[in-house]
């Protein structure tokens, strides 16, 4: 469903019982967040929210080119629109999870506007915006980079092409126990929604690389630092990190749980920057206990 919001319509989907917990789950887009781990949620009694940020999926503004590669919001715009969202659906409070770049959305909304946030689960994130890594934090893999400043060309109008190159962009993000066929089925799900969602005269690259890879968040002006304010959160924090990280190496969720106060540290084994199906038992878990 469209709901207008801070001036953008922003599509926002929900599941679940609408009186059982809510949990507001931010990530780039709607699939972010897999629909069957959703519905897990669901089945355990959360109302769960997903929706898309402004720019992707089907918040995508008609006639934008597809792509916000050159963002005229900033940061803290998307925050308010978490709260928007929020507010739409007539939601005062609700447990919030924020995956990657999503997860620096979360933190601010707990910041930001603590009486808004019961709880707090950070995914594969860090306490930094994009640019250089703060010198006690642990930068994105040297191979990891390697691999996306030498990357072959792709046909963005060709359906393989894209999901073949962003299949080897999964492969690199993940850990020691890659399930190519999973990812694979994740990668054609973002892409024919993506497709779906095209204007005429609209750019298909701009539109796959902003679904796919939130590269709005490469020219994003994200404000102020909030790292030194993390011991402020006063929501209960918990931080999940895949052990193997090539991204966000595991060294920025070690920073998270001792800065957030009485923050809970849950570590993957096997796991890069990605919520796979084989760990959905533990982090479910995790969230349900956390989040009760």
């Amino acid at each position: 469903m469209k709901k207008h919001i801070n001036g953008v319509d922003l599509w926002v989907e929900t599941s679940g019982d609408p009186a059982g917990t809510p949990i507001l789950l931010v990530g780039n887009t709607v699939l972010t967040w897999p629909d069957d781990l959703c519905a897990r949620l669901a089945a355990l009694r959360r109302f769960v929210v997903r929706y898309d940020l402004r720019g992707t999926g089907r918040s995508r503004t008609p006639g934008s080119g597809a792509g916000p590669e050159a963002p005229e919001y900033t940061l803290r715009d998307l925050v308010a629109d978490a709260a928007g969202v929020l507010d739409a659906l007539d939601l005062p409070g609700v447990h919030v999870a924020g995956f990657g770049t999503g997860g620096w959305i979360a933190q601010l909304l707990a910041l930001d506007h603590p009486d808004r946030v019961t709880t707090l689960t950070l995914v594969a994130t860090r306490p930094t915006a994009p640019g250089p890594s703060d010198p006690d934090l642990p930068e994105h893999a040297p191979e990891l980079m390697a691999h996306f400043m030498n990357q072959p060309e792709v046909d963005w109008t060709d359906r393989e092409s894209v999901v073949g190159s962003m299949l080897e962009n999964a492969r690199h993000m993940s850990g020691a126990e890659f399930d190519e066929a999973e990812a694979r089925q994740a990668i054609e799900r973002i892409h024919d929604r993506t497709l779906a969602t095209l204007d005429p005269g609209d750019d298909p690259g701009a539109a796959h690389r902003a679904d796919q890879m939130a590269t709005a968040f490469a020219a994003l002006d994200s404000g102020p630092r909030w790292r030194e304010r993390l011991g402020a959160i006063k929501a209960p924090t918990l931080v999940v990190h895949g052990a193997d990280d090539p991204f966000f190496p595991v060294g920025n969720a070690r920073a998270l749980a001792a800065e957030i106060p009485a923050a809970e540290l849950l570590v993957l084994p096997g796991t890069g920057n990605e919520l796979p199906r084989r760990t959905w038992d533990t982090v479910v878990s995790a969230m349900l206990r956390h989040t009760s």
